[in-house]
């Protein structure tokens, strides 16, 4: 059955309206009709089975049938701080790392970083990455469509870094010394509920420098394995771990 995200606003306690692209999604991609039923969630937590009642150009007009209870977001608040890598790589990063279940993404600039965005490219990559991570929610099944943030520099991130209850940087060097300990330690202090910020460097990763002022900033320092993982890989290895951990082992 086909999920659709709506604002809250457009949300009432008998009725969804859906508009805009997924409007015409329904009407001339999937060619629902009257009687036809979808999901709809307001991005919220609030989710609902609905029954198509009526379809005009740009609105679809449904009524909801039942409440639907589910759980399907992670435990643990992930944030996704990914070092802005080259083509379309962080489209991918934010499409498996939405269905594996990040609350957040935050791309930023590091000494490594190849590609630089300037304010208007960084709206407009914004808005894609946006898109696909709204597409990717309703794919999954999830209740809430993980924030896409603006890009922010390197300096920014360690000031953003005092948000968060737990910090961890990815560090090849780790790995290529045999360090397999420190992700599950602080994966068995961890509780459901704490907010966690992953940092990940692109394509070359983060020099020792910008690994020593993040672990001055409260940053984990850990190796992902006994393998170097690409940069378009290593935030599906944490959400995986945490995945695991959290909703398997449970």
């Amino acid at each position: 059955m086909q999920r659709y995200f709506v604002s809250p606003a457009d949300m009432t306690d008998l009725s969804v309206t859906i508009t805009g692209d997924d409007a015409n999604h329904i009407a001339k991609v999937m060619r629902m009709e009257v009687g036809d039923r979808v999901i709809c969630s307001d991005n919220q937590g609030r989710v609902a089975l609905c029954e198509i009642k009526q379809i005009e150009r740009d609105s679809i007009y449904t009524s909801i049938i039942e409440p639907i209870e589910e759980s399907k977001e992670s435990p643990i608040r992930v944030t996704i701080a990914q070092g802005i890598p080259k083509g379309d790589k962080l489209e991918a990063i934010v499409q498996k790392g939405t269905e594996l279940g990040a609350q957040a993404f935050l791309p930023f600039s590091s000494s490594r970083c190849i590609v630089k965005w300037d304010e208007k490219k960084g709206q407009k990559k914004k808005q894609r990455l946006e898109k696909i991570a709204k597409e990717a929610a309703e794919q999954s099944h999830r209740s809430r469509i993980p924030d896409v943030l603006p890009p922010v520099s390197f300096k920014s991130l360690l000031k953003k870094a005092a948000d968060f209850d737990y910090k961890i940087v990815a560090y090849e060097e780790d790995a290529k010394i045999g360090e397999t300990q420190r992700l599950a330690k602080l994966l068995n202090e961890m509780a459901p509920g704490v907010s966690v910020l992953c940092a990940i460097g692109p394509e070359g990763g983060l020099n020792q420098q910008e690994v020593d002022e993040l672990i001055e900033a409260g940053f984990i320092s850990c190796g992902l394995g006994p393998r170097i993982l690409r940069t378009e890989t290593a935030s599906s290895y944490i959400l995986s771990a945490i995945s695991y951990h959290f909703e398997l082992m449970r």
